[in-house]
């Protein structure tokens, strides 16, 4: 169900782009639009992944650095089925971890320090799973999608009320294009918002069925979201969707625009999936 649910929330935030087209230029404006979007897409499915590894200067973690990692991350990835993806490190002291990677066979999970020192190994399993379950159901693609589609939104929203208020839309149609520019980057980034959350709990009940140890993922995004309120990392926060929990500071506003779902919510949830599978 969470799978039709996330198709029907691209296709809405990809009707909202192409009917901010629609209404600025027309038929021929929708194209260019639809144009566009597979334009940027195609650059986000090919470079996202080097971008965003670039970003927090990731490095690559080799095998005689970290052993129990390595060894973590092939007995998950055989389990799930799919490639051992590669591993990166990411030199912050604040737990967490993200994938990326365009597809299964292109893939990698980024680790903090702090989540090597913070965590104990069941805990560092627990969050490997949810990475891997991200990895499993491509939803490294699905994000960046979106993400790229509602960043294209605002920032051509942006553009066209500069225009507007610059004198280049003086005609009576750029009323009707007011409500436009200010609810469809709105309503772009509240679908962008429930796509993310959707596949947080996704990958959070996968993960804790590869790794049967749905209670050390929960202890683990206990422990992470404690030390991001205490020490919040310093990053882009377009990118926050990416980590198992959202590294940067909150406020409340930020809290009615979160990327992933209530941490309670979300430990309630795994303690009712070891009970499930008879790990409680």
């Amino acid at each position: 169900m969470s799978y039709v649910r996330t198709a029907a929330l691209l296709g809405l935030l990809t009707s909202i782009f192409l009917t901010i087209g629609f209404l600025l230029a027309g038929t021929t404006g929708m194209t260019f639009f639809l144009i566009l979007a597979f334009l940027l897409n195609f650059f986000a499915y090919w470079y996202s992944d080097r971008i965003v590894l670039a970003m927090y200067r990731a490095t690559p973690l080799s095998e005689d650095e970290a052993p129990e990692v390595h060894g973590i991350v092939e007995k998950l990835a055989k389990e799930a089925n799919i490639p051992k993806p590669k591993v990166y490190l990411i030199n912050v002291p604040t737990p967490n971890a993200f994938a990326t990677g365009r597809n299964p066979k292109h893939a990698a999970v980024a680790i903090t320090a702090g989540m090597l020192n913070r965590l104990n190994l069941d805990e560092v399993e627990g969050v490997l799973s949810h990475e891997i379950a991200h990895i499993k159901a491509r939803d490294t693609l699905t994000s960046t999608v979106a993400a790229t589609i509602a960043g294209a939104i605002a920032y051509i929203a942006q553009i066209a009320w500069y225009s507007m208020w610059l004198g280049e839309r003086r005609e009576g149609g750029s009323l009707l294009l007011l409500p436009l520019l200010v609810l469809a980057p709105l309503g772009a980034t509240l679908v962008k918002l429930a796509i993310s959350r959707t596949r947080e709990y996704a990958a959070d009940r996968s993960g804790a069925f590869i790794s049967k140890k749905p209670l050390s993922l929960a202890s683990a995004l206990e422990k992470i979201s404690e030390f991001a309120r205490a020490r919040p990392m310093h990053g882009n926060a377009a990118t926050s969707h990416l980590f198992i929990v959202s590294p940067f500071r909150s406020d409340t506003l930020f809290n009615l625009f979160a990327t992933h779902p209530p941490i309670g919510e979300r430990i309630r949830r795994l303690h009712e999936i070891a009970a499930e599978i008879g790990k409680s």
